[in-house]
């Protein structure tokens, strides 16, 4: 019986995936996908629209052609599905920004082994301890869209039919709360954030037309008295942000500052039980290190344990979007 030869090729797939990341950008600093969307098919045409060589031209496509980006029928180029749905500039579902809104942290983790042999303690909040109104408003120009996408699936998955009040917590650009007031009749919300955030908030609240039945609150949520009229309440894709020690404190205050019979969801990048993946779950984690952060990626199990000790019955979980969001929520005590 012959033995599984061991070769390098996966360690050589992952010691330059970061080539992958560099080509996307490219392609979307020039356009490519648009071009392509507007009828720039050919090689001469794409190399005009780009304004690149055809050499240029050449290389870029062979590899978004590698790279499953874009198929070729002939010598035509037409857009792969999500291609043509998230990267095109005109689509409804236009994601680009998201995409790249952690460019800018890339030299940051060139120096990883720097980052993680520093001696210095990491702060609470790292980069978000200064934040300002005009980099809270790029950030969430960068994530509205993936936000809201996750803000209508939320309200898919959860009744909160009959619910009065919803706390947001870190809910940034309000996209959960857009979505629950325009979904469930007679359900108010309050989004609470950091107060360069707020002042963003509100912008995406008055684009939506809902101010009036979407309250804000300037603070942070691990020390702000949080509002006691809520009936439900979640908290989104800011877990990695934190330790153990203060999601915990967290979900403990919310507990306590739900009404009885009141609904929490926490909803975020959760490792599975056995610490080895999702991989997102887990880059999410280190990604706070390049930030400064103290945050760290949490299991499914811990999430479940955090609601358990804070006196949350019923808890649950859930798959939210498969390979990067689970969902863990609780009710409290009628």
């Amino acid at each position: 019986m012959s033995e599984t030869r061991i070769g390098t090729t996966r360690l050589q797939r992952i010691s330059r995936a970061y080539t992958e990341t560099a080509v996307l950008y490219a392609a979307l600093d020039l356009e490519l996908f648009t071009h392509i969307a507007r009828g720039a098919t050919s090689l001469a045409a794409l190399a005009e629209a780009m304004d690149v060589s055809l050499l240029n031209a050449e290389r870029l496509l062979t590899c978004v052609l590698a790279m499953g980006l874009v198929e070729r029928n002939g010598d035509t180029y037409h857009n792969a599905p999500d291609s043509a749905r998230y990267l095109v500039s005109d689509a409804p579902a236009y994601a680009a920004p998201w995409m790249t809104f952690t460019r800018g942290d890339v030299p940051g983790w060139f120096r990883l082994t720097e980052i993680l042999r520093d001696p210095a303690p990491p702060s609470t909040l790292g980069m978000y301890a200064d934040l300002t109104v005009a980099s809270a408003r790029a950030y969430h120009a960068a994530t509205y869209s993936i936000g809201m996408g996750a803000g209508r699936r939320f309200c898919r998955e959860v009744d909160l039919t009959g619910r009065h009040r919803l706390l947001d917590l870190g809910g940034g650009s309000g996209a959960y709360s857009i979505n629950a007031v325009q979904r469930f009749d007679g359900l108010r919300a309050v989004v609470l954030d950091l107060p360069p955030v707020i002042e963003v908030t509100r912008e995406y609240l008055e684009r939506h037309d809902v101010t009036d039945r979407i309250d804000t609150l300037a603070g942070d949520f691990t020390v702000t008295a949080l509002p006691r009229d809520c009936d439900c309440a979640v908290m989104a894709s800011n877990l990695p942000i934190y330790d153990a020690a203060a999601i915990r404190a967290v979900i403990a205050r919310v507990h306590d500052a739900l009404l009885p019979g009141g609904e929490f969801h926490l909803v975020g990048e959760m490792l599975d039980n056995d610490g080895a993946g999702p991989l997102d779950a887990a880059m999410w984690g280190m990604y706070e290190a390049v930030c400064g952060s103290a945050g760290r990626a949490h299991s499914i199990a811990e999430c479940i344990g955090y609601l358990e000790a804070a006196g949350f019955v019923d808890v649950a979980e859930a798959v939210f979007v498969p390979g990067t969001l689970h969902r863990v929520s609780g009710v409290k005590r009628g």
